[in-house]
């Protein structure tokens, strides 16, 4: 299988990556800066420049050619600004939708977040409204496709801990914290089964193994 990770030197993507090249795929990671080049190499994915913020619908469909899956976790980062947020987390979501529609990958899982889907609460911090917000729009954008097999996975509180290999993975569970190690875990499983696609699913760290949370998925 051959993988296409927009935000390739991410926290989750490059776990992901060590994931996926540890079992023998194919992993492009999609970076903004050439200097993280050295990082994803390290995965042992292959790193291309890319910025979602600049480049052209054509020139990421041109990453993405031949590509049996494609996934978004990408992100404006914590110290950025609303500006960033609707720049990457919304429009930066959406052109990659586009892309992988005009490359003919269907197969698109999306990184979001918990709680995209309300309006924060008040006294929400600004920027953390602002990302929740973007984060919302471009899940409800790639929602209504029909030439796209998407799952959107929101996990809560992301932490360094290292993964429990359990989860709750289903569209109830209140946030809470969740390994990074386990989201990677979980894409992984997700771009194995098919059938998860068309959910939007949250994730926080729970009782129930990763491959059997997936598999109940597809029943």
């Amino acid at each position: 299988m051959r993988t296409v990770i927009a935000g390739g030197n991410g926290q989750i993507a490059l776990r992901l990556e060590r994931l996926l090249t540890a079992r023998g795929d194919e992993a492009v990671g999609l970076i903004r800066r050439p200097e993280a080049a050295s990082e994803v190499a390290a995965t042992g994915a292959e790193p291309v420049h890319c910025d979602l913020e600049s480049a052209s619908v054509e020139e990421v469909a041109s990453h993405l050619a031949g590509a049996d899956a494609a996934v978004f976790a990408a992100g404006s980062g914590p110290g950025s600004g609303s500006a960033r947020k609707e720049s990457m987390d919304r429009a930066g979501a959406e052109l990659f939708a586009d892309a992988a529609a005009r490359a003919g990958v269907r197969r698109l899982i999306v990184v979001s977040s918990m709680g995209a889907d309300s309006e924060p609460p008040p006294g929400t911090n600004e920027a953390f409204a602002a990302y929740l917000r973007a984060k919302g729009a471009a899940d409800a954008a790639i929602r209504s496709r029909t030439d796209l097999d998407w799952t959107i996975l929101r996990p809560g509180r992301l932490t360094d801990d290292p993964g429990t290999g359990r989860v709750q993975l289903d569209a109830d569970a209140e946030r809470a914290e969740i390994p990074r190690d386990d989201v990677a875990a979980v894409l992984t499983a997700l771009l194995d089964e098919p059938l998860t696609a068309g959910h939007t699913l949250n994730l926080i760290t729970g009782d129930t193994p990763v491959p059997t949370a997936v598999a109940a998925l597809a029943r």
